[in-house]
């Protein structure tokens, strides 16, 4: 479903019962909020139904929608939303191959700053170096936000990669009351387990050097509990073995409102104090893999961008602004 049909009988119809989800609402009252007929909201009802949409119908009370119902939608992120404008830059898909693919595609095309897009599954959704990041369907948020230049004061992409995995943190903990951690640099992490990653993509302008747009990746893991291959050891959800619910659309609409509310996320500093206290690596020694080169280090801090400083074993200081890092575990811990 896209922004641009979310005025049709059937989306007002949705928006209302996303509004009111878990109570009833006459066939009566939904019809003259929406001035269509009651035989109109009832084949809308029946459609949104097909759609997957888990409405109940009781007789003399009218319909409702499950507090169960997993599915994302603008209308679901709707009364979350701080403001209702920014329904207007929100394009929610069934299916995508990436996220930051269509992302990008569509900033090619001259789309707006805060452009969100946002996807139930993704084909072959996308990590860093190449990776591929599982996304299964109704399981798990994918979105991507386009930002630009002219609209936002944009620092290194490291920064804005920090400042994300700060407000992905914060929505986690405003909608489930959990407190994530942070791998350096695009990570989120609960009980030493992957929930989230980050994949921030710049484009530059070839005469000028500058930064041209960016888009920001981000894939959570919600209630998903069957990961393929070596994936069960390192990745976890953040409510596995339960109903979703409108977990997803709070989250989205969380996200979106630290995007679209204003740019001071980027640059505040209470930002990087909150990145650097839920880092999980600092005084730990780790793997560091960079361009072609593999070393063992101890992570000392991260400055003022973000950039993680490290001590390798022949005691000489590097600080990174790129590559990988992992925790070393001592055998047995």
């Amino acid at each position: 479903m896209r922004s641009g049909d979310k005025m049709s009988t059937k989306n007002k119809v949705l928006e209302l019962l996303e509004k009111n989800r878990g109570r009833h609402l006459s066939g009566e009252i939904i019809a003259g909020r929406l001035n269509v007929s009651r035989n109109a909201v009832w084949k809308t009802i029946n459609s949104l139904k097909q759609d997957g949409y888990d409405i109940q119908a009781i007789t003399n009370r009218g319909y409702f929608l499950s507090s169960k119902s997993n599915i994302l939608s603008i209308q679901g992120l709707f009364p979350f939303l701080l403001n209702e404008s920014y329904a207007e830059k929100i394009n929610v898909y069934k299916s995508l191959e990436s996220t930051n693919k269509t992302a990008k595609e569509m900033a090619l095309k001259g789309c707006e700053h805060g452009t969100v897009v946002i996807t139930d599954h993704q084909t072959a959704g996308k990590g860093r170096f190449g990776r591929s990041f599982y996304s299964p369907p109704e399981s798990g948020l994918y979105m991507s936000i386009i930002l630009r230049p002219g609209f936002i004061n944009l620092p290194s992409v490291t920064m804005i990669t920090s400042a994300t995995a700060v407000v992905v943190c914060r929505a986690v903990q405003t909608v489930t009351g959990q407190n994530p951690g942070i791998k350096w640099i695009n990570d989120i992490l609960l009980n030493d387990k992957k929930i989230c990653g980050i994949l921030t993509e710049a484009v530059t302008d070839f005469e000028s050097g500058g930064v041209e747009w960016i888009v920001v990746g981000i894939g959570i893991n919600i209630n998903t509990t069957d990961f393929p291959g070596d994936l069960n050891e390192i990745a976890a959800s953040i409510v596995p073995y339960q109903m979703a619910g409108s977990v997803r659309n709070r989250l989205a609409a969380e996200i979106v409102n630290s995007f679209l509310s204003s740019d001071t996320w980027i640059n505040n500093k209470d930002v990087f104090t909150e990145y650097k206290s839920k880092l999980a690596m600092l005084g730990s020694k780790v793997t560091v893999n960079s361009g072609n080169e593999t070393f063992e280090a101890v992570a000392l801090d991260i400055d003022e961008a973000c950039r993680l400083i490290v001590q390798k074993e022949n005691g000489k200081t590097l600080v990174l602004s790129s590559g990988e890092v992992s925790i070393k575990r001592i055998p047995g811990t």
